[in-house]
């Protein structure tokens, strides 16, 4: 089987950790900013970063929509974090008129998990990604408030004040983690949704 052409986003973010994954993870991994450069790719990483202005960068740079005719059309995504944001249909505490890409029909709150200093690690099974728990790093992190008929839900955390929280889900090509496995070291997320990508 040929080797999955899959980009990322590259207007802001952990973009060589996710680089540096999917090369791991058996893919040819090649940065986007310009629609030609999404045009070309089997899938595509929106990184961990600050997703207000990788919106703003995302418009600027005339990608947001060419974004979500791709994804529209079955372009197999994975958005950690920020990304996760982008890939929500809705989301809370966003600010003014702050737009997503879309696709998972899912309700996400931006920096759910608290600021900087209440980042943390915990260890989460992950439904899919086989072997022992995987080592979730959660940094000024979202979580899912509610998702839809067709969204699966992979992962939940317990959370100290309050029930599990949603953590990663997938819905069709579509997949999403509140943590960063980019910078764990671990690549089994990342071989998760390349197998993802040759599938579709």
């Amino acid at each position: 089987m040929p080797t999955p052409v899959i980009g990322v986003l590259a207007l802001q973010g952990d973009v060589r950790e996710h680089v540096r994954a999917l090369e791991s993870a058996g893919a040819e991994a090649v940065t986007v900013r310009r629609p030609e450069e999404l045009a070309r790719v089997d899938g595509l990483v929106l990184p961990g970063g600050e997703s207000t202005t990788m919106w703003k960068l995302a418009a600027a740079f005339d990608l947001l929509e060419p974004m979500r005719e791709r994804v529209r059309a079955g372009l197999p995504a994975y958005g950690s974090c920020a990304g996760m944001v982008m890939l929500a249909d809705k989301i809370l505490d966003g600010v003014d008129g702050q737009e997503t890409v879309g696709g998972i029909d899912m309700v996400v709150r931006r920096n759910a998990f608290g600021r900087q200093v209440a980042s943390f690690e915990a260890d989460l099974e992950i439904r899919g990604v086989a072997g022992e728990p995987f080592r979730g790093v959660f940094i000024r992190a979202p979580w899912v408030e509610s998702v839809g008929a067709g969204v699966e839900v992979l992962a939940q955390i317990h959370h100290p004040e309050d029930a599990s929280r949603i953590v990663a889900v997938r819905q069709g090509n579509l997949l999403a983690t509140s943590f960063h496995p980019e910078l764990t070291g671990d690549d089994r997320v990342h071989r998760y949704f390349v197998e993802l990508v040759r599938a579709a």
